[in-house]
């Protein structure tokens, strides 16, 4: 799925060269960029060790590029890991044992993270101290081992799996939203530069305006556009051309794809608009729970596309009317 705002492998090598390394480099999320520029600046007149930061929103919107940047400005290395990556206690420790003072430890999908490595990791964050248990039972015994002290940078794309005791010792947390449009035609303009792609602002905005806005989606869409030009035009980025690519695509007017349309017509068509259970959806579309929550759901909520109930999705007007399909009486009320 080219409009998939998850990280997929092809883009490790794009997100390395487009990745700004500075806050003042940062697109958008301005509110967020002031309250770090000050959160940043009043550490290092202190001479402190930054303190832990949560950053969360869906997928694609900049929190790994964030956490870099925060290493960046504080002139200090930075480790990336994962929650799933950290499977047991003793992959902590390493981890945390070869961080010099005043690094940056990085974990994405921190929501993953085993519980018994997140109880560990508590007072490594509070107290750098790490507990390591020598024999089994009755003559078992802790030896504190002193760490390095660090900043711990957290990012999720579901805080809601996060105890609250875990979030309560991130010093700063803040959410990522959604990008306006603007700010993704700068990020593209960026983007272009960098790859020495050519194109005029129509191809330019019409690109931003499909990226579902998000950036990673945006720089993905550029690259397939970029392809497609190379091959069927003289390598020049215009509207007509970005509108033929985008068809060949199945990405349509506002980003979506086969697989969200699929969503929409599966409520409106085989639930009348719902109510429909996540369960029954994902057997329906045969999507993954899990991906219909993270991956099409936050974009199709953000377009006012579906409304979350208690008793389950149910289709907008909006939604109806964007797959050309007359809504029943009872769905007048629905925004």
């Amino acid at each position: 799925m080219i409009t998939n705002p998850k990280n997929q492998e092809e883009d490790s090598a794009l997100d390395q060269t487009l990745r700004p390394s500075r806050l003042t480099e940062y697109i958008g999320q301005n509110q967020i960029k002031e309250n770090l520029n000050i959160f940043l600046s009043a550490s290092k007149k202190r001479g402190d060790v930054l303190e832990h930061i949560l950053l969360y929103g869906p997928a694609g919107l900049g929190k790994t590029t964030l956490a870099h940047i925060i290493a960046n400005e504080l002139g200090k290395d930075i480790k990336a890991t994962s929650g799933p990556a950290i499977e047991k206690s003793g992959d902590l420790g390493a981890i945390l044992t070869n961080l010099k003072d005043g690094d940056v430890l990085f974990i994405d999908e921190i929501h993953r993270l085993n519980k018994t490595v997140e109880e560990i990791l508590y007072p490594a964050m509070e107290d750098f101290i790490f507990d390591i248990v020598i024999g089994k039972g009755p003559s078992a015994r802790t030896i504190q081992l002193k760490l390095p002290q660090f900043t711990l940078i957290g990012a999720t794309t579901n805080i809601g799996n996060l105890t609250s005791a875990f979030r309560s010792r991130f010093g700063a947390t803040y959410k990522l939203d959604f990008y306006e449009n603007e700010d993704i035609e700068k990020i593209v303009k960026r983007s272009a530069k960098i790859l020495n792609v050519k194109a005029d602002e129509a191809g330019i905005e019409l690109i931003a305006s499909r990226s579902r806005q998000t950036p990673r989606v945006a720089n993905r869409l550029l690259k397939r556009v970029r392809d497609y030009t190379q091959v069927k035009a003289d390598g020049m980025i215009t509207k007509p051309i970005a509108q033929k690519a985008m068809a060949m695509l199945s990405v349509d007017g506002l980003g979506l794809e086969n697989v969200d349309r699929k969503i929409l017509e599966t409520i409106i068509k085989k639930f009348n608009g719902g109510p429909v259970g996540i369960q029954a959806l994902a057997a329906s579309t045969g999507e993954e729970e899990i991906t219909i929550l993270e991956v099409y759901e936050p974009y199709l909520l953000q377009l006012g596309f579906i409304n979350r109930t208690p008793r389950g999705r149910e289709a907008t007007l909006s939604a109806y009317k964007h797959i050309g399909v007359t809504p029943p009486p009872q769905t007048k009320s629905l925004i």
